[in-house]
């Protein structure tokens, strides 16, 4: 075997993909060689540094089950969850932002009537949720499917709770726009929330002097047939970390501003045990076409 430079071995791997059948791939590993390797050189990586990095993604893996993926909070406080969301919908033509999905999309999302209370057995603050889905010029948007997921009010999400298995789902739930293209039910207040820190990704964060926290939000995914599929988050104006979030998914456009409200009922016509808080928004389509992800206890079940 030749004795490659450095220089030699980056071209000589990069040559090693040529007979790749597919192109797509062949460019995407090229690609990534190349970036790796002038990582390496620039920084001048040390045997010790390198092993680290090793140490650093297994255990990342080995922190990953069937409903917690650490890899993916570990492209989100990277950015590259971000990025990779930007340059893929880098022309919205008027369309509502995009975000990232987030590492806590898993398990099945039920369908549920308009005005269910998907917090009902948690404390907290009552909050109204009232949205519609359109295309581009207003038009309503029939019989969609919407599933949004958010996390209780200490800031857990159903999945990272030890009775989830045994309860089941809560603060998430699958709506079907009307014949006007809406569709509204009732939660709890969201608060802003830590990320996971009891694994690498955390350790990460720590170390690093970075803070862990999320501004409050709600998410929502939508899957209208004949449009592309929209993730993103609703969050809650005001909060203090919007300028600061950990996985730098915020947009203006998808801060809305919280009402809280005293009437004796909501919008719904039905009465309201005390003080609320009144959410609207409207959800704006763009004519295309994709696949929407699956919840991640799904793809298992499917790969079973």
């Amino acid at each position: 075997m030749r004795q490659f430079s450095e220089t030699e071995l980056t071209a000589a791997v990069i040559r090693s993909f040529d007979d790749t059948p597919d192109p797509r791939a062949k460019f995407l590993l090229q690609e990534l060689v190349k970036s790796l390797h002038d990582y390496v050189r620039r920084t001048d990586l040390t045997f010790e540094e390198w092993e680290y990095a090793i140490d650093f993604l297994t255990r990342t893996g080995q922190k990953c089950t069937p409903i917690r993926q650490e890899f993916i909070l570990l492209s989100d406080v990277l950015g590259v969850s971000m990025l990779v969301d930007a340059v893929n919908h880098r022309e919205r033509e008027g369309a509502t932002e995009t975000t990232v999905l987030g590492p806590f999309y898993v398990g099945e999302h039920k369908v549920a009537p308009h005005g269910t209370d998907i917090s009902a057995e948690l404390a907290g603050e009552r909050m109204f949720v009232q949205s519609r889905v359109t295309d581009l010029k207003g038009k309503p948007l029939a019989n969609v499917p919407v599933d949004v997921w958010h996390a209780d009010g200490d800031g857990f999400y159903d999945s990272q709770k030890p009775t989830y298995a045994a309860q089941g789902p809560s603060s998430r739930a699958r709506f079907i726009t009307d014949a006007d293209g809406r569709f509204f039910f009732r939660t709890i207040l969201p608060c802003s929330y830590p990320i996971p820190t009891d694994g690498p990704v955390g350790e990460m964060i720590l170390q690093t002097r970075r803070h862990p926290m999320r501004p409050a939000h709600v998410h929502f995914l939508v899957d209208a047939p004949g449009y592309q599929p929209l993730i993103t988050h609703v969050f809650m104006d005001g909060d203090k970390y919007l300028d600061s979030d950990v996985v730098f998914g915020v947009k203006d456009e998808l801060v809305a501003k919280i009402e809280r409200r005293t009437d004796s009922t909501m919008p719904d016509g039905k009465p309201a045990a005390g003080p609320w808080h009144l959410m609207t928004y409207e959800f704006r389509m763009k004519p295309g076409d994709g696949n929407a992800p699956k919840p991640m206890m799904a793809k298992t079940a499917e790969n079973a």
